[in-house]
């Protein structure tokens, strides 16, 4: 435990971590709150049909940005110094998500039906929800610009109150929702919610009115798209390809198994992503820019074994609680309904452990901007995910969903310890040393 937050407290930004934990905790206590809604007022089928929902929600949104969201950052706090530069990124990426999110507006709002067939199935009609996502994925894509912004020039404090706030105002809204429309409210509040926070979003932004007028159609420079380029289509690949498998494993399920059982499913991976997401947080804030940092296979070696002798004791002594405390968790944040939830974590919790033992090497993808590796990596990812688990559950029904999921990042391990083997476990010779 020493261990531990000896790491956190030395290793990690004081302030960047303060603003992680304060984050996460909020963001954990508002999904807590209302998978419990979700469960008491629709149950397992509406909790199917919202996952279909917010899954489309965050591939949509993500093109919408053109996956521009953390090279934008980068450049931003490289450039904030130099008004030439400045002016051609944010006016290139301003006019760059403002196309791309209109485009895909019009997409969705004229193939709605499509749409709604796709995520739902044309035994529900939920159309309208589909048009009002497209009305509103603009002002998504601007306050994802705005938010950018604020975080490029470092102003952590104001995206701490906007978080804090945004999150409150959307957890209100979608409690509200839930309890006086059912499904209808649930699936309207996640599409309206994101665009909800533009409001909190520009008035914090004030402070930086000057860099409106930075943003000229005239300063577009395809050098800067070039040059983003990288980050933007590794982004969009995990962004995009992760919900996609997701509806269409859920779909698999409901078609074959029934759509309680896929909003079994659905539950369960929320709860994996509640515990996950303290870890995902520290390793973008600490993992990958320290890969960045280091250029020899000894300290890539070293930060690799630090992190899981530091991290990975606590996060298996969690895993282990929670494993064993599921029965109550079940009761807290569902519903007796939901009981059935139950039999899935064993698989979960075994995959999301070899997730992370995965990510902390694959990070060094990113860092050293390895692209290939990283896009063939993460196809195979998503393409055995989705056969082992129709596979598994062809024979093994719900439960084999989790079981490809555990399958699925086995082998990724695997693979990555095979590209990385030489680094984590060969002798280092001084000649050798220098490979990154």
């Amino acid at each position: 435990m020493k261990r531990f937050f000896h790491y956190i407290n030395n290793e990690v930004l004081i302030e960047a971590a303060g603003l992680n934990r304060a984050n996460i905790s909020l963001k954990i206590v508002a999904g807590i709150l209302i998978s419990k809604f979700i469960a008491i007022y629709i149950g397992p089928q509406g909790m199917a049909l919202i996952g279909n929902l917010r899954n489309f929600l965050s591939a949509i949104q993500s093109m919408a940005i053109s996956g521009l969201y953390k090279g934008f950052v980068k450049a931003i706090g490289q450039f904030k110094y130099e008004a030439k530069e400045l002016s051609k990124t944010l006016s290139t990426v301003f006019y760059a998500g403002f196309f791309s999110s209109i485009f895909l507006a019009f997409l969705c709002y004229y193939n709605a039906e499509f749409i709604n067939d796709l995520i739902f199935s044309d035994n529900y009609n939920y159309i309208y929800v589909i048009e009002i996502l497209a009305l509103v994925l603009p002002f998504y894509a601007l306050n994802m610009f705005s938010f950018a912004i604020m975080n490029g020039f470092s102003k952590y404090k104001i995206l701490l109150v906007i978080n804090i706030l945004g999150q409150v105002l959307g957890l209100l809204v979608t409690l509200l929702l839930i309890k006086q429309e059912n499904i209808d409210g649930a699936l309207m509040a996640v599409v309206i919610t994101p665009a909800l926070n533009l409001l909190i979003t520009i008035v914090g932004i004030a402070f930086r009115k000057s860099l409106v007028g930075s943003i000229n159609i005239t300063d577009i420079s395809l050098g800067v798209l070039k040059k983003l380029s990288p980050d933007m289509i590794m982004a969009l690949v995990s962004a995009v390809a992760v919900p996609i498998v997701m509806i269409i494993i859920r779909n698999y399920l409901i078609s074959e198994v029934g759509i309680k059982s896929a909003g079994y499913w659905t539950a369960m991976t929320r709860v994996s992503d509640y515990y996950l997401m303290f870890i995902n947080s520290l390793m973008t804030l600490y993992i990958l820019p320290r890969f960045k940092e280091i250029s020899t296979k000894t300290e890539f070696r070293k930060e690799v074994f630090s992190f899981y002798k530091s991290i990975l004791p606590i996060l298996l002594l969690i895993l282990l609680i929670i494993y064993f405390s599921r029965s109550l968790l079940i009761t807290v944040l569902f519903t007796e309904d939901f009981r059935p939830v139950e039999d899935l974590f064993g698989y979960q919790i075994l995959g999301d452990i070899f997730r992370v033992l995965s990510m902390v090497i694959a990070y060094q993808f990113l860092a050293k901007k390895m692209f290939a590796h990283f896009i063939v990596l993460e196809v195979f990812l998503f393409v055995t995910m989705y056969f082992s688990s129709v596979y598994l559950v062809d024979a093994f029904g719900l439960e084999g969903a989790v079981m490809g999921h555990c399958l699925s990042y086995i082998m990724y391990f695997g693979i990555i310890l095979l590209i990385f083997g030489s680094s984590l476990f060969g002798v280092l010779t001084e000649e050798g040393e220098t490979d990154y």
